[in-house]
Protein backbone atom coordinates (compact mmCIF):
# COMPACT_ATOMS: atom_id res chain seq x y z
CA UNK A 1 0.00 0.00 0.00
CA UNK A 2 0.86 3.60 -0.09
CA UNK A 3 1.11 6.23 2.74
CA UNK A 4 -0.43 9.71 2.04
CA UNK A 5 2.96 11.43 1.03
CA UNK A 6 3.35 8.67 -1.41
CA UNK A 7 6.26 6.28 0.60
CA UNK A 8 5.23 2.45 0.16
CA UNK A 9 4.25 0.34 2.64
CA UNK A 10 4.22 -3.70 3.24
CA UNK A 11 2.24 -5.79 5.17
CA UNK A 12 2.97 -8.79 6.05
CA UNK A 13 -0.11 -11.35 7.31
CA UNK A 14 0.34 -14.41 9.76
CA UNK A 15 -2.69 -16.09 9.71
CA UNK A 16 -3.40 -19.58 11.64
CA UNK A 17 -5.79 -21.30 9.11
CA UNK A 18 -7.75 -23.78 11.85
CA UNK A 19 -8.79 -21.25 14.09
CA UNK A 20 -8.82 -18.19 11.82
CA UNK A 21 -6.91 -16.12 14.08
CA UNK A 22 -4.56 -13.19 12.30
CA UNK A 23 -1.61 -13.57 14.70
CA UNK A 24 0.07 -10.73 12.87
CA UNK A 25 -0.12 -7.81 10.58
CA UNK A 26 3.32 -6.43 10.61
CA UNK A 27 3.61 -3.22 8.68
CA UNK A 28 7.18 -1.77 7.75
CA UNK A 29 8.22 -0.10 4.13
CA UNK A 30 10.23 -3.54 3.78
CA UNK A 31 10.59 -7.09 5.20
CA UNK A 32 13.64 -8.80 5.21
CA UNK A 33 14.02 -12.63 5.74
CA UNK A 34 15.21 -12.16 9.18
CA UNK A 35 12.67 -9.74 10.02
CA UNK A 36 9.89 -12.65 8.83
CA UNK A 37 11.80 -15.12 10.81
CA UNK A 38 11.79 -12.83 14.17
CA UNK A 39 8.63 -12.47 13.72
CA UNK A 40 7.61 -15.79 13.50
CA UNK A 41 9.53 -16.72 15.94
CA UNK A 42 7.97 -14.95 18.57
CA UNK A 43 4.66 -15.90 17.55
CA UNK A 44 6.27 -19.88 17.63
CA UNK A 45 7.09 -18.46 21.33
CA UNK A 46 3.79 -17.70 22.50
CA UNK A 47 1.83 -20.18 20.84
CA UNK A 48 4.26 -23.52 19.92
CA UNK A 49 5.25 -24.65 17.11
CA UNK A 50 2.83 -24.74 14.18
CA UNK A 51 2.23 -28.02 12.29
CA UNK A 52 3.09 -26.26 8.99
CA UNK A 53 3.67 -22.52 7.58
CA UNK A 54 2.30 -22.38 4.03
CA UNK A 55 3.28 -19.37 2.15
CA UNK A 56 3.68 -18.21 -1.23
CA UNK A 57 7.27 -17.63 -2.72
CA UNK A 58 8.41 -14.16 -2.19
CA UNK A 59 11.73 -13.43 -1.83
CA UNK A 60 11.66 -12.44 1.77
CA UNK A 61 10.16 -16.25 2.24
CA UNK A 62 12.63 -17.91 0.44
CA UNK A 63 15.59 -16.66 1.77
CA UNK A 64 18.54 -18.26 3.13
CA UNK A 65 17.70 -16.24 6.73
CA UNK A 66 14.30 -18.29 6.61
CA UNK A 67 15.94 -21.75 4.94
CA UNK A 68 18.53 -21.67 7.61
CA UNK A 69 15.89 -21.12 10.48
CA UNK A 70 13.50 -23.99 9.19
CA UNK A 71 16.23 -26.15 8.92
CA UNK A 72 17.51 -25.29 12.41
CA UNK A 73 13.90 -25.22 14.02
CA UNK A 74 12.55 -28.35 12.09
CA UNK A 75 9.60 -25.98 11.26
CA UNK A 76 7.72 -27.56 8.23
CA UNK A 77 7.38 -24.79 5.35
CA UNK A 78 4.83 -26.10 2.53
CA UNK A 79 5.40 -22.72 -0.68
CA UNK A 80 2.59 -23.04 -2.56
CA UNK A 81 2.92 -23.55 -6.56
CA UNK A 82 3.31 -20.11 -8.12
CA UNK A 83 0.74 -18.69 -9.89
CA UNK A 84 -1.39 -20.97 -7.90
CA UNK A 85 -2.95 -18.43 -4.71
CA UNK A 86 -5.94 -20.84 -4.66
CA UNK A 87 -3.53 -23.35 -3.00
CA UNK A 88 -3.79 -20.51 0.34
CA UNK A 89 -7.57 -19.50 -0.16
CA UNK A 90 -8.20 -18.74 3.20
CA UNK A 91 -5.28 -16.07 3.26
CA UNK A 92 -6.28 -15.16 0.27
CA UNK A 93 -9.30 -14.13 1.26
CA UNK A 94 -8.69 -12.71 4.71
CA UNK A 95 -6.13 -10.49 2.37
CA UNK A 96 -8.78 -9.23 0.36
CA UNK A 97 -10.52 -8.67 2.74
CA UNK A 98 -7.97 -6.67 4.61
CA UNK A 99 -7.80 -4.44 1.78
CA UNK A 100 -11.01 -4.32 1.62
CA UNK A 101 -12.13 -3.31 4.87
CA UNK A 102 -8.78 -1.41 6.42
CA UNK A 103 -6.27 -0.36 3.76
CA UNK A 104 -8.50 0.82 0.90
CA UNK A 105 -10.87 2.91 3.65
CA UNK A 106 -7.83 5.11 5.26
CA UNK A 107 -5.75 7.31 4.38
CA UNK A 108 -1.90 6.37 6.55
CA UNK A 109 -0.46 10.12 7.23
CA UNK A 110 2.93 7.57 8.39
CA UNK A 111 4.19 4.04 9.15
CA UNK A 112 3.05 4.64 12.92
CA UNK A 113 -0.45 5.88 11.88
CA UNK A 114 -1.03 2.80 9.35
CA UNK A 115 0.55 0.40 12.37
CA UNK A 116 -1.85 1.58 14.85
CA UNK A 117 -5.30 1.82 12.01
CA UNK A 118 -4.45 -2.22 10.85
CA UNK A 119 -3.66 -3.22 14.46
CA UNK A 120 -7.42 -2.18 15.47
CA UNK A 121 -8.48 -3.78 12.03
CA UNK A 122 -7.19 -7.20 13.51
CA UNK A 123 -8.00 -6.62 16.93
CA UNK A 124 -11.61 -6.33 15.49
CA UNK A 125 -11.01 -8.79 13.06
CA UNK A 126 -10.19 -11.28 15.74
CA UNK A 127 -12.65 -10.60 18.83
CA UNK A 128 -15.35 -8.95 17.56
CA UNK A 129 -15.99 -10.79 14.16
CA UNK A 130 -18.15 -14.08 14.47
CA UNK A 131 -17.30 -16.85 11.49
CA UNK A 132 -19.84 -19.18 10.54
CA UNK A 133 -16.56 -21.85 9.50
CA UNK A 134 -15.60 -21.74 13.03
CA UNK A 135 -19.66 -22.26 14.39
CA UNK A 136 -20.65 -18.77 14.80
CA UNK A 137 -17.30 -18.04 17.08
CA UNK A 138 -14.86 -15.27 16.76
CA UNK A 139 -11.62 -16.11 16.09
CA UNK A 140 -10.29 -16.01 19.37
CA UNK A 141 -13.02 -17.57 20.99
CA UNK A 142 -12.59 -20.63 18.86
CA UNK A 143 -8.76 -20.80 19.95
CA UNK A 144 -9.67 -20.57 22.95
CA UNK A 145 -11.71 -23.45 23.44
CA UNK A 146 -9.32 -25.22 21.57
CA UNK A 147 -6.48 -24.69 23.20
CA UNK A 148 -9.10 -25.49 27.01
CA UNK A 149 -10.20 -28.66 24.76
CA UNK A 150 -6.33 -30.17 24.31
CA UNK A 151 -5.52 -29.26 27.55
CA UNK A 152 -8.60 -31.12 28.90
CA UNK A 153 -7.81 -34.07 26.34
CA UNK A 154 -4.06 -34.50 27.44
CA UNK A 155 -5.19 -34.31 31.17
CA UNK A 156 -7.76 -37.04 30.72
CA UNK A 157 -5.18 -39.44 28.70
Amino acid sequence: DVLADGRRFRVFAVVDDVSRECLALVVDTSISGKRVKRELAKIAELRGQPCMIVSDNGTELTSNAILAWTAKTGFEWHYIAPGKPMQNAFVESFIGRLRDECLNEHLFHGLRDARSIIEAWRTDYNAARPHTSLGGLTPNEFATRSRTDQTMNRTNL
